[in-house]
């Protein structure tokens, strides 16, 4: 049906906006608000049920898979192509591995 309709399922859309979010807030400089809370640790314990990763370190985790560093992923995001190269390799391998 997504075929038909030239569409992406709506977890792989989301997940591919997250993508472009993180690309934009890791282009902006380091004293930015937004970027600063992509790397913020915050103390304390999480209320009951909330997730204890922030958000930098679920994207760590998805770039050990393609064996990356955050380093690396923050050189990467200046260069746009490819950048884009790695948010559509990662969407899909991530969409590859929740079907099988």
């Amino acid at each position: 049906m997504w075929e038909r309709t030239n569409q992406l399922p709506a977890e792989e859309e989301m997940r591919e906006r997250c993508c472009k979010t993180i690309g934009y807030t890791l282009r902006k400089s380091s004293n930015w608000i937004m970027r600063y809370a992509l790397t913020w640790d915050p103390e304390g314990g999480e209320k009951r049920g909330r997730p204890s990763d922030i958000l930098i370190r679920e994207w760590e985790a998805n770039m050990k898979r393609m064996t990356r560093k955050c380093e690396e992923l923050e050189r990467i995001v200046y260069y746009r192509v490819g950048w884009r190269m790695l948010v559509s390799g990662l969407c899909s391998s991530m969409s590859v591995n929740r079907i099988n």
